[in-house]
This record gives C-alpha cells, structure tokens and sequence, in this order.
C-alpha cells in the first residue's frame, strides 16, 4: 500500500501503523486487513474519495477485492463491493502453484480458485465474464484448468465464450483435455466446441490428449469429429503420445479397424515408441518388441508391397556410425549391446522427428550428460556438438535451446577442471581439460554473438532490448568460456603455441567490440555482477568463491589484448565502476585496471567515483591500491577546475574538454 494511502488514516486506527511494521508475514497481514476493513474503520472515512483510495490500493500487486478473491473470503468481497464500491474489473498480481499471474481480474481469481459463491457475487454485480489477464487468459479457461466444473458450466451460463484463447492460442477445449478434465471436456463438446481448432503452434485438442494420455477424452474428440493435423513441428498426435511414452494411445491410433493412420505412420509410431522406452523407461526389452512389430509392418508375411528404412540417411559420426537394422536378426543381435540400442534411439529419433524437433537434440544432450556421469567425457562431448550443430543449423540465432547447449559445455569444463584439482574419488579420474577442447565450442559461442548483431542491424521487426539482453547472455557464456581457456594459461604444460592460441580467441573476442544490454562492452560484462556470476548465477569455476568475483586472469588478458580500460556503459560507468560495486570488491581485477590506464577518480553520469562506490559498501581503495600512485596532476587539475566550477572553455584546448568532464 503506497504511503499517500497510510496518511490518510484517521488517529483512532493508529493500530494500522503497529500492523505495518510488525514482523508478520505479508499473507498474514492481507488478511488482518481484510478482518478489519469492515469492522474497524472503512465507516468512518471522511469522503468518497480518501475510500477509493483505500479500497484501490495495492499490497503485493493485489487490491482488497483481489486478494478476497482468491482466497476465499465471501464476505469481505461482499462488503467491499456493495458499500464500498469497489472496482469489480481492477487487476492485480496473484500467485498460483508457485506462478504469478499479472493482471488477474477478480472473477478470474475467484474462477481459477474454485469459489463458486465468490463468482456468483461478482457476475451478480455486473463483472464481465471475458475479461482477461495480461497473457489473454479468461476465467473461464483458469475454471478449466483447475477443473471447476459448476464454475464452467455458471460462468457460461452467463455469456462466457468458450472459444476464446490465450496468447498461446490455447482453448478451454484444449486445457480441458491436457488436464485430464473430462467432464469438462464432454460439457464444452456438448456446445459443439471447435475440436480442430490449432494454437500459435499448430497444435489441436487431439495433441493435448496424446500429450497427457487421456484416452477417454481422446475418443470423445475422435466421436465429435478431431482430425489427425500436423503441428507446426509436422508432429500428428500420434506421434505425440509416442515421444510422451503413453502406449494405450498409440495402441488405440493404430488400430487398424479405426483407419486413422496410414500403414507408414503405423511403423513411425511404434518406432518412436520404442525410442521412447529406451531413453525414458530404460526398457530394452519393451524397446526391442516395438521395433519387431514395426519391421513386421515393413516386411509383411502376406506378401503386401515392403516399406524398407530409407537408404540415403548419413551416418553420424557421434552415433557411433550406427545403421538402423533392417530385419528381425539384425534387431535381436543389437540387443545384446546396450549402447548400440541407445545409439539406435537417437537414430530413429532424429529421422522420424527431425533435426528441428526440441526432443531430437534434448535426447542427444541427455545421453551426453549420462556419458559425463560415467566418466567417458569424450562421449559427451561428441554428442554435445552434434546437439549444438543441430540447433544452430535450424533455430533462429539467440535461441533459448542454443544458450543452453552453449552453457552446458561451460559448466562441464568447469567441472572437470574443479575435479582435477581434487583428489581421484573412488578411483575415477577426469581426465584433463585441453584448449582444443574449449576453443570449438568457443569459435560456436562467438559465431552465436554474430548472428546476434546481425539480427540487430537487420531492418527486422524485433524486440530490441529482448534480444540485447539474449545477446548478453550469450556473451557472459562466452566470457566464461574465455575464463576457462584463460585459466590454461597458468598450467605447468601450457606450451607457447597454445598460448599463442588462447590469446589468439581471446583477442577474437575482444576485437568484436559488441555493445549489449546498457550500453557495456565485453568488458563491461566481465567486470559486472552478471558476469561474475555466469548465466546460471554460479561462480566461474567450482573452485572460486562465493559470493563469485569476476576472473582477475581473464580481465588481465582481455586488457593486454586491447579491450578499453575506460569505455563507458549508459550510466557513465567504466569497467572500474562495475567491479567497485562488487561487495566484496576482487583487489586483483582492480589492479589489473588500474595497471592498464583505467583512470581512478573519473565519475559516472551519477558523480560517484569508483572510491565513492567503495565507500557506499564500507569498503576502501587505500586498502587495495594506494590511489596516488594512479593519480596523474593533469587529473589533479581536472578534478580542481570542476570542484571550484572554473571556466575553461576557450581556455583550455579542445581535447582537454573530455578530461575535465569525465573527473
């Protein structure tokens, strides 16, 4: 609640300000002041006016009415609304299952939390049963999604229209049957909802059922007339409940009496299938038994036309090479080879879902992260690049899945790095991390960061400060991939030539001279919060502190190599600025900058110095550097001309302006 608001209280509710500052959860406090609005003080307002005020404000996002919404409390929304007039359409902030929902209109809160009298009050007094919050979602879809049936079925009674989607395109029809809801589902196909309608991503209620393994409702849908359409990924629901792994879907879709599917999606399906058991049951035996019955269905006993696998499928160097069998011997000689049948999985995979289908390359990193478990890193990272190739061959630049990939790589040479400066546990020894190792993920990262700019320069319609801020993540993994190789430098094995290479990918990085989120450098980055703590809010490496502080060796090197000591970000910070901000402040990247020609009393857009900043966290610079011997007497002049306002223009030469400007 905003302080105007507590002003405005009357002396004799002087218990309103004990409840502020008492050490009460803020839940707890919602609701003593709800108890209270009726009984204690909302009578004795002294105008209309000072009342709105009051029963508008917000505490944690959410108005009174909200919060008596969505927690149930009849009579307080009762009295909120008949005598005090609230505004029965003001959204506030609400959370559910641990997500928060921004602009949650009162009946939608009241709608998603199952209080059927609460919904009958607000319709009652005029709230308009469509309203949406901020991702388009009414309260009809939140009744659904929660499986409130005498809500759905009140609220649309009352004019709710049950075709409206959310901003992903999802339908009530199409969270209903996810859900499992099945009452509710045959309740909205009684009102002919429309069972083919798709979602920004082309997916239909059939899909949602396939997904969730709701066969009941699948066959109501399938009755009221769905169709087997593609997703935008060319994914059928058939093929669907084959990645989820709900075989009595699959069973039922290729069943033959029905003619859903096509004999070739017949083999596709229980071949996905089988893929799906290997990798997420872990059932070689089950795996091994759908993959016969798919080569029964290529190679037919009756004499009908075969199907053989595809000839042309390149074979893949981190599969192993491995060629997908084509007959039943073949099949049962792979059995005996668990690798070979996980190898097989992700063949299968990546031909029937394709190189652009998020569960091909989440498969891949997956069975990479179980080699890195059992030691055999190599393995890992040979299906690492194939993931990332994959992703960056087909998704657009900057995407989410990339990041990850990218960050992956990170964290397992981090790892292992750690690891190698422990002792051997049980025996088991990482081997060592080499240059050759990090540089082609970090030539991948760099190419990333590449593609970013070009987006940004493009005349393409975009977020611009989205995509700076994806830029900057992808460039703190790159820096952290820097740090790493940064870190080689120090071994006892490091030889001239891969110092050469380092400092040759380093350099690469630098030179880019890429601006990012606020106007900072790499520099900048390396030397921020951001960057100190990676993109998964952990140290650069293992070994490192906590809290984390930017990598001394990877500034160091960044600054021999030519990145600006000096160049400022939006606020007017340097580099020096960021790291003095730190708490506690790394003395050696502080050295470092001051070696390289950072200036120590230039001020940011704010007039604070990096000693001032020091000093806002009870930290000092003389206890790092003793900072006369960084002040120049053309510094000592600036600062004087600006501490006694002198005039110096038409004074001093021209390129001494900056100098005066920036002390």
């Amino acid at each position: 609640m905003s302080t105007g608001v507590w002003d405005l209280m009357p002396s004799r509710s002087r218990w309103i300000e004990t409840l502020r500052h008492c050490g009460k959860t803020l839940l707890r406090r919602q609701r003593r002041l709800l108890r209270r609005l009726k009984k204690a003080y909302l009578h004795s307002w002294r105008s209309a006016d000072e009342l709105n005020m009051l029963v508008g404000a917000k505490v944690g996002g959410a108005t009174p009415l909200v919060i008596a919404c969505r927690n149930g409390h009849y009579d307080v929304a009762e009295y909120l609304i008949e005598r005090c007039k609230a505004d029965i359409e003001q959204p506030g902030s609400v959370t559910f299952d641990g997500e928060t929902i921004e602009g949650a209109p009162p009946l939608w809160c009241a709608a998603a939390a199952g209080h059927l009298p609460l919904v009958k009050l607000l319709v009652r007094a005029g709230a308009n049963v469509n309203s949406t919050t901020r991702t388009h979602s009414t309260p009809l879809r939140a009744a659904c999604f929660d499986g409130h049936y005498d809500i759905v079925k009140f609220l649309v009674d009352n004019g709710a229209d049950i075709e409206i989607a959310n901003r992903h395109g999802h339908t009530c029809l199409m969270i209903a049957c996810y859900k499992g809801h099945i009452r509710i589902a045959k309740y909205l196909l009684s009102l002919n909802a429309d069972v083919n309608r798709k979602s920004v991503k082309g997916n239909t209620a059939l899909h949602d059922c396939a997904e969730s393994g709701s066969l009941n409702i699948l066959k109501m849908l399938l009755g009221h007339g769905a169709t087997m359409d593609v997703d935008s990924y060319g994914m059928t629901p058939l093929l669907a409940a084959s990645v989820t792994g709900h075989t009595h879907i699959v069973e039922h879709l290729i069943n033959a009496e029905h003619g859903l599917v096509t004999r070739q999606q017949r083999i596709d399906a229980l071949e996905l299938l089988g893929a799906t058991y290997v990798d997420k049951r872990r059932d070689m035996v089950g795996a091994l038994a759908l993959w016969k019955r798919a080569m029964d269905d290529r190679f037919p006993a009756d004499g009908s036309e075969p199907i053989p696998k595809p000839k042309d499928i390149p074979r893949i160097e981190a599969y192993d090479f491995a060629v997908e069998p084509s007959n039943a011997q073949q099949l049962e000689e792979i059995l005996a080879d668990p690798d070979g049948m996980r190898m097989q999985a992700l063949v299968i995979r990546e031909r029937i879902l394709g190189p652009a289908h998020p569960d091909t390359s989440y498969y891949v990193r997956y069975r990479g992260a179980v080699y890195a478990d059992a030691g055999r890193f190599a393995r890992c990272r040979q299906l690492w690049h194939h993931a990332l190739d994959m992703q960056r061959a087909v998704l657009p630049p900057l995407s989410p899945l990339t990041q990850s990939s990218l960050y992956s790589f990170a964290e397992l040479f981090s790892y292992m790095l750690a690891e190698r400066a422990r002792p051997p546990l049980r025996g088991r020894i990482v081997p060592p991390v080499a240059f050759d190792d990090i540089e082609p993920v970090f030539s991948k990262a760099l190419d990333e960061i590449h593609r970013g700019t070009e987006l940004l320069d493009s005349k393409l319609s975009i977020d611009r400060e989205q995509t700076l801020s994806t830029l900057q993540r992808v460039l703190v993994i790159s820096l952290h991939l820097a740090a790493l190789m940064a870190r080689l430098l120090e071994e006892p094995d490091c030889t001239d030539e891969v110092s050469r290479k380092i400092h040759k990918a380093v350099y690469s990085l630098v030179k880019l001279d890429i601006t990012v989120r606020q106007g900072r450098s790499a520099l900048h980055v390396a030397c921020s919060a951001e960057g100190a703590r990676g993109r998964g809010g952990r140290a650069w490496l293992a070994t490192e502190p906590t809290p984390p502080s930017p990598p001394a060796r990877l500034v160091a090197l960044m600054l021999r190599l030519g990145a600006a000591p000096d160049a400022r970000d939006a606020d007017g910070n340097t580099p020096l600025h960021l790291v003095c901000k730190l708490n506690p402040c790394p003395a050696e990247v502080v050295r470092a900058l001051l070696a390289h020609g950072a200036h120590i009393d230039v001020v940011n857009y704010a007039g604070d110095t990096a000693e001032q900043l020091l000093q806002a966290s009870a930290q000092s610079l003389a206890a790092i550097v003793n900072p006369l011997r960084y002040t120049t007497l053309k510094c000592l002049a600036a600062r004087t001309i600006k501490n006694y306002r002198l005039p110096y223009r038409h004074v001093l030469p021209l390129c001494l302006y900056s100098t005066v400007l920036t002390h």
